[in-house]
């Protein structure tokens, strides 16, 4: 059992009935003296002696005298017999008592020493297991945090790795896109090329289509009406028909174009002798297809004026046949 109380010194258990012993001795030793010395009293009493006189010569002073023997020492008288038994018995108990009780301190002594060694030895194994602990907590501690820190580089390296496949994912995705919308871009640039060569072609073959049946037109009105003559700021005389015998626009038909481009004139310059003819193709619906100068003033500055007058006048009117004709010109002079 470990002694936890350190506060008081270690000491041998008390014996029961020490203190009858202890008396018992006392009693035993009181007797013991007093029979020692009534007998060594009764042993030791001087005997009677015998005088006498001796008459012998004054020795000479020079010779030396003896010195006589000391006295033989008296020993004591030995006790009886039942006495000295007594007192060897006692004496061999008090011995045996001393030395029952030096064993049992030594004894005592010994447990203790024991308990103590056994104390410190488990107090070393306590600490010799703590220390053991600690290091196992500090390696297990350390194992964990250097399979944490591996687990935590491999979850990096493989965050890394599906990011780089990610991206890598993504960049094929984007190059994917890129060829796709590039092919896209090419087949509808080879679409709108095409689209508008076709479109250049119908284009160009209505245009010639259109000037052949203008000429036509001319040719007819020409040969119906003589040269075309202005009246104002009007429509110069002139014919519209499909093909060959076609009819001659109505005759109100140039003051309903007069009536459009005229508020369309914004000039601010001179205004005698400036004369402009603008030759017009338009689509059934009175789209304006061109509008181009057949015949100058000599005044870029008017000719510039009277050609945007009839770009803004787009759409013109249509005839009272609810179409409009597909080409004519315009004569065009300042107000003066």
């Amino acid at each position: 059992m470990i002694r936890k109380n350190t506060e008081y010194p270690l000491q041998p258990p008390r014996e029961r009935g020490t203190g009858r012993a202890f008396a018992f001795a006392l009693v035993m030793h009181a007797l013991l003296g007093f029979f020692l010395y009534h007998g060594i009293q009764w042993q030791n009493s001087t005997p009677e002696g015998a005088e006498a006189e001796l008459w012998t010569e004054v020795p000479d002073t020079a010779i030396p005298r003896p010195v006589p023997p000391p006295p033989a020492p008296v020993a004591p008288a030995p006790p009886l017999p039942d006495e000295q038994a007594d007192i060897a018995l006692q004496e061999k108990k008090r011995k045996q008592q001393e030395a029952a009780r030096q064993a049992q301190l030594a004894e005592q002594q010994r447990q203790q020493k024991l308990q103590a060694q056994q104390e410190a030895e488990a107090k070393r194994q306590q600490q010799l297991a703590a220390e053991q602990a600690a290091q196992l907590a500090a390696q297990k501690a350390a194992a964990a945090k250097q399979k944490q820190q591996q687990q935590q580089q491999a979850e990096k390296l493989r965050q890394q790795q599906l990011a780089e496949q990610q991206k890598q994912q993504l960049k094929e995705q984007q190059d994917e896109q890129q060829k796709q919308a590039a092919a896209e871009a090419q087949k509808k640039a080879e679409a709108q090329k095409a689209a508008k060569a076709k479109a250049q072609a119908e284009a160009a073959a209505q245009a010639k289509k259109l000037d052949a049946e203008r000429r036509e037109r001319l040719a007819q009105m020409q040969g119906m009406a003589g040269a075309p003559g202005s009246t104002g700021n009007g429509l110069g005389k002139s014919g519209t028909g499909s093909g060959s015998g076609g009819t001659a626009a109505s005759p109100g038909y140039a003051d309903k174009v007069r009536r459009v481009v005229r508020p369309n004139i914004s000039w601010g310059g001179e205004t005698e002798g400036l004369e402009t003819v603008i030759a017009v193709r338009c689509s059934p619906t009175g789209t304006l297809l061109s509008a181009t100068i057949a015949h100058s003033s000599g005044n870029s500055a008017w000719d510039d004026a009277a050609l945007r007058a009839v770009q803004r006048s787009d759409p013109m009117p249509q005839d009272i046949d609810g179409k409009t004709p597909p080409s004519f010109r315009i004569t065009l002079r300042p107000a003066g």
